[in-house]
C-alpha cells in the first residue's frame, strides 16, 4: 500500500501534528533550517547556509508527550529517525512516518521476546506488509513495552 507523499519536511511535520491531535498527544517541534544548522551537512563549506544547489535544507525534531515516549527527527534527505521508548528506528522513509506513528499509537506495535539467545525486539507493522523491527536495548522493559509483549 502506498503512503501519502510528503514532499517536504514541513508537510511531514503537519502530518505528525495531525496524528498527535488524533491520539490526544501534545507535540513539541524544533526546526533547523539552513546547511549550518542541520545535522547531516558535511558536504558544504564552513558558514554555508544553503546547499550547493542553492536550496535551504530543513530538519525538524518532534517530541510527543505521553506513553510511549516518541521522538521523530525528520531529515532534509527524505528519511527519519524515530525513537519509541528508547528503541531507535533509523532510515524510516519520510512518507512512512505517519503510518509508523499510527501503528505505534494505535496499539499495533508489539514486543517479541526470545528465550535463547535472550532478547526482545520491538516490531512495528505498517500497511502493505512492511514491518520495522529493532532490538530493545538492555534487559528491562519500560511499562509500555512490557504491556506490548507477545509470545
Amino acid at each position: 500500500m502506498a503512503h501519502a507523499h510528503l514532499p517536504t519536511t514541513e508537510a511531514a511535520v503537519a502530518a505528525v501534528r495531525e496524528i498527535a491531535e488524533e491520539f490526544g498527544r501534545e507535540v513539541v517541534v524544533t526546526h533547523d533550517v539552513g546547511a549550518d544548522r542541520t545535522s547531516r551537512r558535511t558536504g558544504v563549506g564552513s558558514f554555508a547556509v544553503t546547499d550547493p544547489d542553492g536550496t535551504l535544507p530543513h530538519e525538524a525534531y518532534l517530541e510527543m508527550g505521553g506513553a510511549p515516549a516518541v521522538t521523530v527527527q525528520l531529515f532534509a534527505e527524505g528519511d527519519a529517525a524515530i525513537v519509541v521508548d528508547g528503541v531507535e528506528f533509523r532510515d524510516v522513509p519520510r512518507d512512512s512516518v505517519p503510518a509508523f506513528l499510527r501503528s505505534v499509537l494505535g496499539g499495533l506495535a508489539f514486543v517479541r521476546s526470545r528465550f535463547f539467545p535472550p532478547g526482545q525486539r520491538l516490531l512495528v507493522p505498517l500497511p502493505g506488509d512492511r514491518t520495522y523491527s529493532e532490538p530493545v536495548p538492555g534487559f528491562s522493559l519500560t511499562p509500555w513495552l512490557a504491556r506490548s509483549v507477545r509470545s
